[in-house]
């Protein structure tokens, strides 16, 4: 029902020093994705699907913030799944990734592991869907863009390749979420959105995105020395 991707960004901050951010997108064609897909911590991010068990993503991204590799923890948690084969389940942490498709996921599925990146889907029209996403993330990582930009293009990819295949279904979701080990006085709003229903819900977030940073600019154009002051500041 869903297509996703999971990356892993390491980066300098103005200061020079190393830092990592951490982002999850997902889009389908059901109400309200964000709710049961994405989760991301300043540890890692990771992406349930399929017939989606909220708990391996829970407990995947408790699991790296205990110091769990993202592979022990997501395969220790299928592991114990007894509905193991009809999961999709991928994520990242500082060291690897990972990405599983049950054999009873529903046709086309498939995952691609890249570095330092996962792509997942099923129920899609095909593969050109996840080569897609994953084609344009490859294309956009190095650009200025802020991750959740790039994250919300790369969805925009999949989906004009055919997306999910049941196109008798036209209220669609999607939510994006990105985490940083860097801490920040005030965190940028594009970093955590859902488009919670729309039969447009990749054109919604580009446009939630540009006005969230039109709003965080602004709001930091005002209130930076409150913000600065106060790390409790909000809105």
């Amino acid at each position: 029902m869903t297509f996703s991707i999971c990356v892993r960004e390491p980066y300098e901050n103005d200061e020079g020093e190393s830092h990592e951010r951490f982002g999850v997108a997902v889009t389908t064609r059901l109400a309200g994705v964000g709710t049961l897909c994405p989760f991301a911590n300043e540890h890692g991010a990771v992406a349930t699907q399929s017939f989606v068990n909220v708990d391996l993503g829970r407990k995947g991204i408790s699991y790296l913030a205990d110091g769990l590799s993202v592979d022990d923890g997501l395969e220790a948690l299928l592991n114990a799944d007894d509905g193991r084969e009809m999961r999709q389940l991928h994520g990242v942490d500082s060291n690897g990734t990972f990405v599983f498709s049950g054999e009873e996921c529903k046709d086309w599925y498939g995952h691609i592991e890249g570095d330092n990146y996962t792509v997942a889907g099923n129920l899609l029209t095909g593969e050109s869907v996840i080569k897609s996403v994953a084609e344009r993330y490859e294309e956009t990582k190095d650009d200025d863009e802020p991750l959740a930009v790039r994250l919300a293009s790369a969805l925009e990819a999949g989906q004009n390749e055919g997306g999910d295949k049941r196109t008798d279904l036209q209220v669609q979701s999607a939510a994006i979420r990105v985490e940083r080990t860097e801490e920040l006085s005030i965190t940028p709003y594009y970093d955590d959105l859902r488009v919670d229903a729309s039969e447009t819900p990749i054109v919604d977030m580009k446009e939630t995105i540009e006005l969230a940073t039109e709003s965080f600019e602004a709001s930091l154009e005002r209130y930076e020395e409150a913000y600065d002051e106060d790390d409790d500041a909000g809105m």
